[in-house]
C-alpha cells in the first residue's frame, strides 16, 4: 500500500485534521493509497508555498532552471520503475506507465530547451525617442489540475512548462492516481527545483470542487491548466472566468478515422487498432470513429474485426492480456449501457464484447447511426464504432458532425488529396497516413469545439504562462500638450 501525504513547501504533510482517502484497485478492491484528503486551509497552504518560492525562482538565470529540468527528466527515468508499480492504482498495463514515464522526461527535457526560447520583441514607436519592447514574463503560480488515465504524460505537462516560463506550480492530483501525481513532485523536489517550486495536493473525491474552487479563486494563482472531461472543464472554465484567469483546456474527444477508398487498408487497420484500444480507450485522442468509403467498408471491416479479435483485456498479471482494465467496474457498465443502446437500434457487433467487473473486452460495431448514443456520446473506452460514407464530402461531413474536435485522421496514398481534408477537419489535430494517438512534446497539442481551447506543448504554451508587457525606456527629452 502507498502512503500518500501532500507536499508543501518541499516536505511531506499530512492533511490539517488528519483525515485520509483509500484509492481502491480497479481489481481486487484492496487498497491501494492511502492518500492524505486535503482541506481548504492546505489548499491556501500549497498556494501559499508556491507564492513564497516563486521570486527566487523566476529570478534563476535560464540555464540553471534548464540544469534543474534535465536532472528531473533523468531521475524520473531512473525512478520508471516506481511509476511502473503504480499502475495498480487505475488498473492499467504497467508497460503503459513505462511509455508514460519516457514521454514524460521528453517533455521535461523540451521544456528545459524551452527556457531560452522566451522571447520578446522590439516595436517601433512613433514617439520620438521612445524605446518600446514587448516582454515575457513569468506569471506567478500556475495551478495545473491533471487526470489519471495518462498520468505521468498529463501530470508532467501541467507543470513542465510552467516551470520552464519561471513560474512556480501547484498540482492538483487526481483522486484516481495519488501516488502517481506525489511521485511527479517528489521527483521534481528530488532534482533540487527548491522547497516550494512544486506543491502537489491531493483530496476526497467528495471534495474535489471546494477545493478547486478554493485553489482557482486564491489571487496567487496566476493561470490554471487542466486536462480532463469536457464537462469537468465547463466548470473550471466558468470559475476562471469569474476571477478573470487565463485557463488552458484540453478536454474531451471523438476522434474520427477517415478511410478514403484508396487507402492501404492493412495500415490503417493497425492505426484503427492501436488508436481505438490502446490503453482500453481511455485517452483523449482515442479513435471513436471510423468513417470509412462505401467502396472498401466491407473489407476494412473484415480486416478489422480479425485484428480485434486477437486483441484480449485482463489483470495486470496476466501474460496472455495485451490490453488492461478499465478505471473502475462503474466505467464499464456506462460503456457497456452504450454498446447495449446501439445494439438494440440495430448496430452490429463486428467483433469483441464482454464485460466482468472493470474488465472490458474491446468492442467494433458497424451499422451505427445517428440515432444511437455511441454516434455521438464520448465512450472512453475501448469502442469503435463504423460509418459508411460514399465520397470524400460525405465522409468530411460525418467527421465534422461532433461536438468534438481534438484529435483526427486520415488514410490515403493520395497525401494532396488527404491534406485538402485535413485542412477542413475541425480538429486541432490531424494525422495523415498515421493514427489518432500521437503525441509528441514539442507538438502543439490542443482541440477546437468542445474539446478545448489553447494548446499544450514547448513553444505554444510560453503565451499561455507568460505575461507579455509593454516596457518603454525615453531617451532624450519629450513633447508634452500641457
Amino acid at each position: 500500500m502507498f502512503d500518500v501525504p501532500l507536499l508543501i513547501a518541499g516536505k511531506a504533510a499530512a492533511a490539517a485534521d488528519g483525515r485520509t482517502f483509500d484509492r481502491l484497485s480497479p481489481f481486487t478492491g484492496e487498497v491501494v493509497s492511502r492518500v492524505a484528503a486535503a482541506t481548504l486551509d492546505d489548499a491556501d497552504a500549497t498556494v501559499a508555498a508556491a507564492q513564497g518560492a516563486f521570486p527566487a525562482w523566476a529570478a534563476l538565470a535560464p540555464g540553471e532552471r534548464r540544469m534543474r529540468l534535465l536532472k528531473a527528466a533523468e531521475l524520473m527515468e531512473a525512478r520508471a520503475g516506481e511509476f511502473m508499480a503504480a499502475a495498480a492504482e487505475t488498473g492499467a498495463a504497467a508497460n503503459w506507465y513505462g511509455f508514460n514515464v519516457q514521454l514524460a522526461a521528453g517533455m521535461l527535457r523540451e521544456a528545459a530547451a524551452m527556457t531560452t526560447q522566451i522571447l520578446g520583441e522590439v516595436i517601433p514607436s512613433n514617439v520620438p525617442g521612445s524605446f518600446a519592447m514587448g516582454l515575457r514574463q513569468p506569471c506567478g503560480v500556475v495551478l495545473g489540475i491533471a487526470p489519471w488515465n495518462a498520468p505521468v504524460i498529463l501530470g508532467v505537462r501541467a507543470l513542465a512548462m510552467p516551470l520552464a516560463c519561471g513560474n512556480t506550480v501547484v498540482l492538483k492530483a487526481s483522486e484516481a492516481s495519488p501516488f502517481t501525481h506525489r511521485l511527479i513532485g517528489q521527483v521534481l523536489h528530488d532534482a533540487g527545483l527548491g522547497d516550494g517550486v512544486v506543491n502537489v495536493i491531493c483530496n476526497a473525491p467528495e471534495d474535489a470542487p471546494a477545493i478547486v474552487a478554493r485553489l482557482i479563486a486564491n489571487p496567487a494563482v496566476r493561470r490554471v491548466n487542466f486536462t480532463g472531461s469536457t464537462h469537468v472543464g465547463r466548470i473550471v472554465a466558468e470559475l476562471c472566468a469569474r476571477q478573470l484567469k487565463p485557463a488552458l483546456l484540453e478536454l474531451g474527444g471523438k476522434a474520427p478515422l477517415l478511410v478514403l477508398e484508396d487507402a492501404d487498408l492493412d495500415a490503417a487497420v493497425a492505426a484503427a487498432a492501436f488508436g481505438a484500444y490502446f490503453n482500453q480507450g481511455q485517452i483523449c485522442m482515442s479513435t471513436e470513429r471510423l468513417i470509412v468509403d462505401t467502396k472498401v467498408a466491407d473489407a476494412f471491416v473484415h480486416k478489422l474485426a480479425a485484428k480485434v479479435a486477437e486483441l484480449r483485456a485482463g489483470p495486470s498479471d496476466d501474460p496472455t492480456a495485451v490490453l488492461g482494465s478499465l478505471i473502475d467496474a462503474a466505467a464499464g457498465e456506462r460503456i457497456q449501457t452504450l454498446v447495449d443502446d446501439a445494439v438494440s437500434k440495430g448496430a452490429r457487433l463486428a467483433a469483441g464484447g464482454g464485460l466482468h467487473g472493470s474488465i472490458m473486452q474491446p468492442v467494433l460495431l458497424d451499422g451505427v447511426t445517428d440515432s444511437m448514443r455511441l454516434y455521438r456520446e464520448e465512450s472512453f473506452g475501448p469502442v469503435a464504432v463504423v460509418l459508411r460514407g460514399e465520397g470524400d464530402e460525405a465522409l468530411l461531413r460525418l467527421a465534422n458532425d461532433s461536438e468534438f474536435g481534438l484529435s483526427a485522421a486520415i488514410f490515403s496514398r493520395d497525401v494532396s488529396r488527404a491534406l485538402a481534408l485535413a485542412q477542413r477537419v475541425e480538429s486541432g489535430i490531424c494525422h495523415i497516413n498515421g493514427p489518432t494517438v500521437h503525441d509528441e512534446a514539442q507538438m502543439p497539442f490542443g482541440g477546437v469545439k468542445s474539446s478545448g481551447y489553447g494548446s499544450f506543448g514547448s513553444r505554444a504554451s510560453i503565451e499561455h504562462f507568460t505575461q507579455l508587457r509593454w516596457v518603454t525606456v525615453q531617451n532624450g527629452p519629450r513633447h508634452y500638450p500641457i
